[in-house]
């Protein structure tokens, strides 16, 4: 059984129920966690995603089951992190736009280069930070080098929701959420 049925849920409710989840990354023998902080929606249905147009190669991963990852590569320098959801079949995804360090901030300020908020307050700054890249597309976040580990789901009241950042679809849809004042958000 698929230990992900709880991000078998619609994009905009996975958005949600991962703020608050880490991502724990196994790099050079050293254990990154990170807590999810920031988050978009995307799914077929909507303008926006990759998946709008229908499977192909390159968005292959959406369409897996809750809980797979689905890496792109963007601008010809940076790759995004997506939490794969709802239905295996239905082209469904959340970006993963900012993190907040908990384990491991030594590897992730030489992986960027800096120290700080802006070494993971946005979604290719993260994906540096915990190098991901498009050799994960389709990995299993219940496996090792990448895990998703759920926490209990935060309350209404701390989650602030907004329009997504850097599209130029869809652009009047609520679908970004991130945790109220958390220093780590890439835009306020």
């Amino acid at each position: 059984m698929n230990e992900f049925t709880w991000l078998d849920i619609p994009a905009e409710a996975a958005a949600r129920r991962l703020l608050g989840c880490e991502l724990v990354c196994e790099v050079e023998e050293r254990e990154v966690r990170v807590r999810i902080v920031e988050t978009e929606a995307y799914d077929q249905t909507d303008e926006a995603s990759h998946t709008f147009n229908g499977r192909t190669a390159r968005n292959d991963a959406m369409f897996k089951s809750a809980g797979h990852m689905y890496v792109y590569f963007t601008y010809g320098m940076h790759y995004c992190l997506n939490v794969v959801c709802g239905s295996e079949g239905f082209g469904s995804g959340v970006l993963i736009r900012a993190v907040e360090p908990i384990d491991g901030l030594s590897v992730i300020e030489a992986r960027r280069g800096m120290t700080g908020v802006n070494t993971t307050n946005g979604p290719a700054k993260l994906a540096q930070a915990l190098g991901v890249d498009t050799s994960l597309s389709g990995h299993d976040l219940s496996e090792p080098p990448v895990r998703l580990v759920k926490k209990p789901a935060l309350a209404d009241g701390k989650i602030t929701v907004g329009t997504r950042i850097g599209i130029s679809k869809a652009v009047h849809e609520l679908r970004r959420f991130y945790i109220t004042d958390n220093q780590y958000v890439s835009k306020k």
